[in-house]
């Protein structure tokens, strides 16, 4: 049980992970910048690998899986904890076996995979030693999957796939994709698509290029449009049976969502301290900022925020672990990636503000973490669709009053009340 405190033992580890961290692993995001999902070469294994073996030893790798599957069956609300130190570093979570997408990929091959399947690819997965690629939006369609056309049809044994998808994440480094698609069009979308999993040097399997976020070289990206032309695939690459694909999502989307939330708080956390020192370091106009009544209104709304945030994404990763449901804990977590872009956005904004000019270079990083709030708002579904679910889900409780005035309309309850008590009134006002 979490009652607002971590055991004493779990809480050591995470001191451990804090100042490893900061100290072993946060350079790392210095000298090698946006390489955390390219096939380590043999220069920077030399670095990657020992710093992977000191987080197996203390028992941190992969923490959220079982040990059957090499982690330590910790459970979400373990990682949160986890994830709100690794949330600051973009090496972090590769060190640590928990990085996007790859954990909600090896969530589904590790619910829905074959024996064959969690072997060729699970394993190595887990053991960090490859990276996949969700497969999923299409150029025309991303937030509403039934408008998706990327087909696979059936020929003898096998099965081909044609059609485009958009914003692959990371699948120019990818070892193998797990790709959506219409395998029967005859039905409807929620059991006519089907998920496969298939090497990205599959023939047919082309990166038209790699699309960037704002600020990155052109053709630079880490979000790749694909062309599938003929993909031949085996009966054996569909993942969890045909049919399947959006029970699938579920699972590996809610998870997803709950996993970045969890990062964001490291994320917007390491924004109030830079906010914090920096506003202890600048004087203008006879004292420091942190004196200014402006400034130290951005520390308190920050600090609420974060604190709010916070205890909402460790009341849904309790969740997850109590229940083991996603679909249960749908309302909470579209709750969270609601809240989430929100929160890292007004935080980040407020540091770099008080940077003055120099938050706005590319000597700090908050550019670089609006642009990620802006990615919250959309990864994973837009931050208007998860409203929707949330709304849905929270109207389920209610229903419509029985007339034309509200249940709480007050002249009825004032009538209903005298008319229950009227021997007290009567009696009170005899005593007037």
């Amino acid at each position: 049980m979490w009652d607002f405190e971590t055991d004493a033992e779990y809480q050591a580890q995470l001191d451990w992970a804090d100042a490893f961290v900061r100290d072993e692993i946060e350079p790392l995001d210095l000298i090698w910048p946006h390489l955390q999902f390219t096939p380590l070469t043999e220069t920077r294994r030399k670095v990657v690998d020992p710093l992977k073996e000191q987080v197996r030893q203390k028992g941190l790798w992969a923490t959220h899986l079982g040990p059957d599957l090499g982690g330590q069956g910790y459970g979400q609300l373990k990682l949160a904890l986890l994830n709100e130190i690794l949330g600051r570093s973009q090496w972090a979570p590769i060190v640590f076996g928990c990085q996007a997408p790859d954990t909600g990929n090896a969530e589904i091959i590790a619910h829905y995979g074959t024996p064959e399947q969690k072997e060729r690819y699970l394993r190595p997965l887990l053991d960090g030693e490859l990276f996949s690629s969700y497969s999923m939006t299409e150029p025309q369609g991303g937030a509403d999957p039934t408008q998706f056309t990327t087909r696979a049809v059936r020929d003898g044994d096998d099965w081909v796939i044609n059609g485009w998808k958009y914003f692959s994440s990371n699948a120019n480094t990818a070892a193998f994709l797990i790709v959506m698609v219409v395998t029967n069009p005859d039905v409807s979308p929620y059991q006519g698509m089907s998920m496969f999993l298939l090497p990205t040097d599959t023939p047919g399997v082309r990166i038209v290029r790699n699309v960037g976020l704002h600020g990155e070289p052109d053709g630079e990206g880490s979000h790749a449009l694909i062309h599938y032309d003929g993909v031949r695939v085996p009966d054996s690459a569909l993942l969890g049976g045909e049919g399947q694909a959006f029970a699938i999502a579920q699972t590996r989307l809610g998870g997803g969502r709950i996993h970045h939330a969890m990062r964001t708080i490291g994320l917007a956390q390491r924004a109030i301290d830079m906010m914090c020192e920096r506003v202890l370091s600048r004087t203008t106009a006879g004292s420091l900022l942190a004196d200014k009544q402006a400034v130290q209104g951005y520390i308190a709304d920050s600090y609420a925020q974060l604190k709010q945030f916070r205890l909402m994404v460790l009341y849904t990763a309790w969740e997850i672990d109590k229940f083991n449901d996603y679909k249960r804990v749908r309302k909470d977590i579209a709750a969270v990636k609601v809240v989430m872009p929100t929160v890292l956005h007004d935080i980040a904004w407020r540091a770099m503000q008080v940077h003055g000019a120099l938050g706005v270079t590319n000597e700090m990083p908050f550019l670089g973490m609006v642009t990620g709030a802006a990615v919250m708002g959309l990864a994973d579904g837009p931050t208007e669709v998860h409203k929707t679910t949330v709304a849905k889900q929270v109207l389920r409780g209610y229903q419509a009053a029985e007339d034309v005035w509200p249940t709480e309309w007050l002249p009825r309850k004032r009538d209903a009340a005298r008319q229950r008590f009227a021997e007290f009134l009567d009696l009170d006002a005899a005593e007037l």
